[in-house]
């Protein structure tokens, strides 16, 4: 810190202890030097003491360039604490712990916030020197507790929340975590003479994910580290119903089957309360309910429909349906259907969505085969036309020398050809 000057004098802060009992001698050198003019303090050497209340603060008069002058430190109400290492202040928490031509270092113990203010280090030199150090304390806070607005809420309820924290210097800052997610409050700050009291709002909407789930009031304190307390919110919410499917564990519901369906229901309180019904329609008479079971030993087409379970607790009632479509025995196929639609809190299950993988599987093995069928076929074609088409090339017939094959000699074979030279013109080529 940086080293500052403060005149003499007998004003200053009220604290410190009580006065005591100085020599006559030690008074007459005190009132002498009380008359001689203010040095610069540019040899003396403090630093300012930041301390917790109850904790030890450490003051430290130095001289950078010691000529053996006596050194002597005040309280803030400029009373002598110890001058050299002689203490006249009857106040035996201040303890030295060095004394040296060039230091006197005291230590004060149990600091409390009276404590607080300017001690003065003095040097005896012509012209004396005087340099001040401030003494903070620190008061953490104390009964920090959280006041919650509903011991238990209804999901989707918005509740109150407040956290406080009494008597502390300097004021605390307070952060608000639901588990480890960091919310924002709303923060009032009252002082009562020298402390200060906290006090932090939290308006929270709550839903069934936060049963459980802590909420944290953190304190923000130089003199506290890791200062924290928690309330665990209580959330009360309906029913969440689901239907699962027991049997056939996989595969459709087909006519002449089993169907067993199973109905869970999660809330809070624990629902008590569950019941199946068939949805527009009548339950069939061969239907086994029991509990929150539902069994259907022998399923025929008359067995179509929605059916539904429901459940409720004090807060409210769900319900899940299970679409049920049965099917032909194996022997056919069945088309591609819809898929299981979930919501919440209600579900519905289809029923005929379980084989539409094995369907799509068959649909494109059926269109391989034809294509590769396709294919083959035009091979075949293309290999029949290039054998045809290679076996007539270049051939013709020419009726050039047409009846020269029944002549006696060759002179006759060019009489008897038809046209001979004369028809040249009408001769004609056929090319097959």
């Amino acid at each position: 810190m940086a080293s500052r000057t403060e005149p003499s004098g007998c004003s200053g802060r009220g604290g410190g202890g009580a006065p005591g009992v100085l020599p006559l001698p030690l008074l007459l050198l005190l009132a002498a030097a009380a008359l001689v003019p203010r040095g610069d303090g540019q040899n003396l050497v403090t630093e300012d003491v930041t301390v917790v209340e109850g904790d030890v603060a450490t003051i430290s008069c130095r001289v950078k360039n010691s000529d053996d002058s006596v050194i002597q430190l005040l309280n803030p109400n400029r009373q002598t604490i110890y001058f050299r290492d002689f203490r006249p202040l009857k106040d035996s928490r201040f303890q030295l712990v060095n004394f040296s031509n060039s230091e006197l270092r005291v230590s004060l113990t149990n600091v409390s916030v009276s404590d607080e203010g300017r001690y003065f280090c003095q040097l005896y030199t012509d012209p004396p020197q005087e340099i001040y150090t401030t003494i903070t304390v620190l008061v953490p806070p104390r009964n920090l507790m959280i006041d919650i607005q509903k011991e238990t809420a209804v999901e989707g309820e918005e509740i109150e929340l407040n956290c406080t924290a009494m008597a502390s210097r300097p004021a605390t800052a307070i952060r608000w975590f639901k588990g480890n997610k960091e919310l924002i409050g709303k923060t009032e700050v009252e002082k009562w003479s020298d402390m200060f009291t906290v006090t932090s709002q939290l308006m929270l909407t709550v839903g069934r994910e936060d049963d459980g789930v802590p909420v944290i009031c953190l304190v923000d304190h130089p003199a506290v580290k890791d200062l924290q307390t928690q309330r665990y919110l209580e959330v009360m919410y309906k029913p969440q119903v689901r239907v699962l499917q027991n049997y056939p564990l996989q595969g459709l519901t087909r006519e002449g089957e089993p169907l067993e369906l199973t109905c869970t229901a999660l809330g809070k309180p624990q629902p008590t309360d569950m019941k199946w019904l068939r949805v527009d329609d009548e339950m069939p008479q061969h239907v086994v309910v029991s509990g929150s079971n539902l069994l259907i030993s022998n399923l025929n087409k008359t067995d179509n429909g929605t059916y539904r379970c429901e459940a409720s607790n004090s807060v409210g009632k769900s319900y899940a349906d299970y679409m049920l479509f049965v099917y032909d025995p194996p022997t056919t196929i069945p088309p591609p259907t819809t898929t299981t639609t979930t919501t919440t809190p209600t579900t519905i299950t289809d029923s005929r969505a379980g084989d539409e993988g094995s369907i799509r599987a068959v649909d494109h093995a059926v269109i391989g085969g034809v294509v590769a069928v396709v294919v083959f076929a035009m091979l075949c074609l293309l290999i029949i036309l290039g054998r045809y088409f290679a076996r007539h090339k270049g051939t013709y017939f020419t009726h050039e020398a047409k009846g020269a094959d029944d002549a006696a000699d060759a002179d006759t074979a060019i009489i008897n050809a038809e046209g001979g030279q004369n028809n040249s013109e009408e001769k004609k080529e056929y090319f097959i």
